[in-house]
């Protein structure tokens, strides 16, 4: 195994002098830099992060929690937290909770373990309004930014939002705008404050137009695929007469358009469908889907801000970010 000794004797320098070289300190020559880089390079020199993490006291290490792997909300802020880290020479560790609180703690816990130098995390949202993991993140001062809304239990810590509420009134303005006067709303997950905002802005959309939110539109759809076909399911079989629907997030607009597809619904011709969130697919689902786009990367840059002022010790504040409507075929003025 190559040791920075070897390197420096092949050099001619101080092991302090490679160390300094590798690690980009300002103290070292361009030309020194390059020369005991290369060297490195051809002996194939890895540099053992648990010694330097002992002398350091970093690992060089962050964790990522998120719902799951297979969520492609994700991706894109994930890809900018990837792309900030490795620029700083961190690695990210990946985990998921599968919205399970009792595997939240457990990966929070095997990331402290492994002693990384902050969290990100896409909480599990829960009724309560305190969390005994949280609490623990809270004690230890570990370096925490929460991907998403704040609820009671972490409210502790800073975050990178979506301005929710704004986008679904946007989006409900849209729909309004169009001539559409019944809109069918499938919410979200009860507890997630996400959530809790589109309905918000989809209710003070209708008021500002003078309508009220009635009940008979409003189905409770989760946020999975599954879920939003089982919500136009019971959509289609109590008929409430709606001209257009407004999904919790895209992936509940995938699956309760395509229930209403293979029953027969045209869509636009017989009902207007809004997603939220912007996935990449879509702009490719069988009727393109109008929606609200959200700063998925951008989030992960701000989310990698506050990572980083939090390491060294500054104080941070949340961080909500705004959104904007993508109008694509999915949407069109009632049939009269």
């Amino acid at each position: 195994m190559i040791r920075l000794k070897d390197i420096a004797e092949s050099a001619g320098v101080s092991v302090m002098t490679v160390s300094k070289a590798l690690r980009n300190e300002p103290d070292i020559s361009e030309a020194t830099k390059a020369r005991i880089r290369g060297i490195a390079d051809r002996t194939g020199y890895v540099p053992n992060n648990s010694a330097r993490g002992l002398r350091t006291r970093r690992t060089q290490q962050f964790g990522l929690i998120i719902s799951a792997l297979s969520n492609p909300m994700y991706t894109r802020t994930f890809m900018a937290i990837e792309e900030q880290a490795h620029e700083m020479g961190y690695e990210i560790i990946v985990a998921q909770t599968l919205n399970n609180a009792e595997r939240e703690a457990d990966c929070i816990r095997r990331l402290l373990a492994r002693q990384v130098d902050g969290l990100f995390i896409r909480p599990v949202y829960r009724p309560d309004p305190s969390a005994g993991i949280y609490e623990e993140l809270k004690k230890r001062k570990t370096p925490t930014v929460i991907l998403g809304h704040r609820a009671l239990f972490c409210s502790d810590f800073p975050n990178v939002e979506t301005d929710d509420l704004a986008a679904a009134k946007a989006v409900t303005e849209h729909l309004l705008d169009l001539g559409h006067r019944r809109i069918a709303c499938l919410t979200g997950p009860i507890f997630a404050p996400w959530a809790q905002e589109r309905y918000e802005g989809y209710r003070r959309a209708l008021m500002e137009h003078g309508l009220e939110v009635d009940e008979k539109l409003v189905f409770q759809a989760g946020a999975t695929i599954e879920e939003g076909a089982a919500a136009a399911l019971q959509f289609i079989n109590e008929q409430p007469k709606a001209t257009a629907m407004i999904a919790a997030n895209d992936l509940v607009a995938f699956g309760a358009a395509n229930t209403l597809l293979d029953q027969g619904i045209s869509i636009p011709q017989d009902l207007s469908v809004a997603g939220f969130g912007n996935v990449l697919s879509a702009e490719y689902f069988r009727v393109p889907l109008t929606t609200v786009r959200q700063p998925k990367y951008r989030r992960g840059l701000a989310a990698m801000e506050s990572m980083k002022s939090l390491l060294t010790g500054e104080s941070v504040s949340p961080k909500r970010l705004p959104a904007e409507l993508a109008i694509r075929k999915s949407t069109t003025a009632p049939a009269v």
